[in-house]
């Protein structure tokens, strides 16, 4: 897969444009793991959403952005993933292989609970979103075998060690952004699992968006997180090309 475009669960209207905007996977957002009224609402749209999807000819793959392993709504997360019938779920701030081993025991009991084949959800670790899970990335070799990919952000690493914000510092290796970058690709590897680059953040620029595409292509990311429908074409060209030279 090359693209996986994150959308609000909630919102019906952004779903429909999803669904047939080329992406080759869907993120589904539940919201503030902390709000659990909003939070029941979007698990109920996803819900709607997953099963009503099962039914199209063609549709993209379908994951489930959980909260946290220590939040209070990861359980009735994972419920509406493996209930509805979710192809995985994106782990938020994943610490290495131990919360690998943890969420693939909580899924294989929801499995087994709604009559789901054993290792159907796939596990996709957000792994850079804690300065602890930096020292945890090569652990991820052999946790698994439902972990399918680890996925680099620095949005929540930055707020985490209070760093300002600067568009460039993930691709400066001097920079604790460009390091955890680096290390989640050679984690990647060791794992023999696919590396998912970071989502660009400004749906307008396109030709940003673009160079860091080939930023990430070049670097060995199989794949990129969207934000925006309109970011998909371009990604999805990028990663189906060879690795380009800068």
């Amino acid at each position: 897969m090359r693209s996986y475009l994150l959308v609000g669960a909630a919102r019906d209207d952004e779903l429909a444009v999803a669904l047939s905007c080329g992406a080759d996977a869907l993120v589904l957002d539940l919201g503030d793991w902390a709000n659990g009224g909003e939070r029941a609402r979007a698990r109920e749209a996803a819900r709607r959403f997953l099963l009503g999807a099962q039914g199209a000819a063609k549709r993209p793959a379908s994951f489930v952005l959980v909260a946290p392993l220590d939040s209070a709504a990861i359980d009735d997360d994972l419920e509406t993933a493996v209930s509805a019938g979710a192809d995985g779920v994106f782990l938020s701030r994943a610490c290495g292989g131990a919360s690998i081993q943890h969420l693939s025991a909580k899924l294989a009991a929801q499995e087994a609970e709604c009559g789901r084949d054993d290792g159907a959800t796939r596990i996709v670790a957000l792994a850079t979103q804690t300065p602890s899970a930096i020292f945890e990335l090569a652990t991820y070799a052999g946790a698994s075998r439902r972990l399918a990919a680890l996925a680099f952000d620095f949005a929540a690493l930055r707020l985490a060690i209070g760093a300002q914000a600067e568009r460039a510092a993930q691709q400066d290796q001097t920079t604790p952004f460009g390091f955890a970058r680096a290390a989640m690709l050679f984690a990647a590897a060791t794992a023999r699992v696919a590396a998912i680059d970071r989502p660009f953040p400004d749906a307008g620029d396109e030709s940003g968006l673009r160079e860091e595409c080939l930023a990430a292509r070049r670097d060995g990311f199989a794949a990129k997180l969207a934000v925006h429908p309109s970011q998909i074409l371009l990604i999805n060209e990028t990663f189906a090309q060879d690795p380009p030279t800068l």
